[in-house]
């Protein structure tokens, strides 16, 4: 069970255009918006499975920040009390010159 000074999981909610467009920050998964609350919901019995407890700390990011607040607050809605979202998204991280990955090809 993670404790509070676990390492967070980093969610990218955007798109593949997008993900391919700017990269994606390294050790993140992706989770597109639209199946975010499906993919982390613990009874949906489809969670992804690098979501593995409602105590787990999770960072939501999108291109600029904003659209990952509300996707945190969906989680937070789910149980998962440390989610939490990027501020400035990865643009910001981008601009501050930290690293970015290209995406795997998808499956």
């Amino acid at each position: 069970m993670p404790g509070s000074d676990a390492r967070p999981l980093v969610i990218d909610i955007r798109d593949r255009d997008d993900r391919e467009r700017t990269g994606m920050i390294p050790g993140s998964v992706s989770i597109p918006l639209l199946v975010l609350e499906w993919r982390c919901d613990p009874t949906a019995g489809h969670s992804h499975p690098a979501v593995q407890s409602l105590d787990q700390p999770l960072v939501t990011v999108c291109n600029e920040g904003y659209t990952s607040s509300f996707a945190a607050a969906s989680l937070k809605r789910l149980g998962f009390e440390q989610a939490a979202d990027l501020e400035g998204g990865v643009g910001g991280w981008g601009a501050a010159g930290l690293p970015l990955v290209q995406p795997s090809p998808p499956a």
